[in-house]
């Protein structure tokens, strides 16, 4: 596992350097979806700080087993309005938030907690049917309206692109994505950070990070296949 999540800073290190970047721009995070608590406590022990999930009761499970370690967590899974009081109690980071509906219910969560929850924004730039996330032509307006909320914050984008075998031509949305997110920047809306572009996987991610990825969500590379 240590060995592993070596050779993953090792290629973000040289991702990064290729392209001008400082490596500590980019932030892992090690998704654990399907993996026992066992070996999601064998990553932390190996240096895994930021850790991703899908599933909420999975998650819930674990992220109580596994309390007494200091680590970020994130939720990078289709979220369901009815699950947003627990994904709020449990998650740092909710990356996956594509409807003011959605947006409303985390923030009325996040006031009972008197906490403000960090969020992104997920696009779903090859307007695939099968995939969660709004539009690229009506994401400004859906972060215009959420940046009303007072527990709520944005972020930035998330995306999960079509899949090819060929990583270049995930490329262009991974473009596509910091185009969007360099254009929300610029208009200043308050309540919205944009610093973040949480894009590209285990087969990808060095061409996402040339793309200005600032997380990449590895599974496979480091916890090997899904269990």
């Amino acid at each position: 596992m240590k060995d592993k999540l070596e050779q993953i800073r090792e290629r973000i290190q040289a991702a990064t350097e290729a392209c001008g970047r400082d490596p500590a721009t980019v932030r892992l995070v090690a998704v654990s979806k399907t993996q026992p608590v066992s070996r999601i406590a064998e990553a932390i022990a190996a240096g895994a700080t930021d850790l991703g999930e899908n599933y909420i009761q999975e998650a819930k499970e674990k992220i109580e087993s596994l309390a007494g370690h200091s680590v970020c967590w994130h939720f990078i899974g289709h979220l369901q309005s009815n699950k947003a009081k627990i994904a709020v109690s449990l998650f740092d980071w909710i990356h996956t938030v594509d409807s003011v509906k959605l947006a409303a219910e985390i923030d009325k969560h996040a006031a009972k907690l008197g906490k403000v929850q960090k969020i992104l924004i997920q696009v779903n730039t090859g307007q695939e049917r099968s995939k969660s996330g709004v539009a690229p032509e009506d994401m400004a307006g859906l972060v215009t309206e959420i940046s009303r909320f007072a527990h709520v914050t944005v972020q930035g984008l998330m995306a999960i692109p079509p899949f090819y075998a060929d990583p270049e031509a995930v490329r262009p949305h991974f473009k596509k994505l910091r185009m969007l997110r360099d254009a929300i920047e610029k208009q200043q809306i308050p309540n919205v950070v944009m610093e973040e572009l949480s894009m590209g996987m285990s087969g990808d991610f060095d061409a996402a990070i040339a793309e200005g990825a600032t997380m990449v969500r590895i599974g496979t590379a480091i916890f090997g296949a899904r269990q």
